[in-house]
């Protein structure tokens, strides 16, 4: 029997890839690119195992979601990154950018 491409798995590695790229779109676009690919290699990899001689690109579904674990960490982290800053300066320091800088200047010299 010939062996066939798993199914989405140039899918799961692009969507990989993209969630480590966006992962400083505030965290949002990154994240939601990361748990898509997770479950797509989840199912794809149940399906490889069930019958690994019949399916070719397995390296694409483990590459991409070592990609997605990576951009999850690295978009959580930017997400609490953007809270700690809110609540650092203050929603309404940050829409002013006077007072932005006016805050920043004062943690400088301090």
């Amino acid at each position: 029997m010939e062996q066939q491409k798993l199914p989405n798995s140039t899918l799961i590695l692009v969507l990989g890839i993209i969630s480590i790229l966006t992962c400083c779109c505030y965290g949002i676009v990154g994240l939601i690119c990361a748990i898509v690919a997770i479950v797509l290699a989840t199912s794809a990899t149940k399906l490889y195992k069930g019958n690994p001689e019949l399916y070719t690109g397995y390296g694409n579904v483990k590459a991409g979601k070592i990609m997605a674990i990576i951009g999850i960490v690295l978009n959580i982290i930017f997400i609490g990154y953007i809270i700690f800053i809110i609540a650092y300066f203050g929603w309404e320091t940050l829409q002013n950018p006077d007072e932005l800088q006016r805050q920043i200047l004062e943690m400088q010299q301090a």
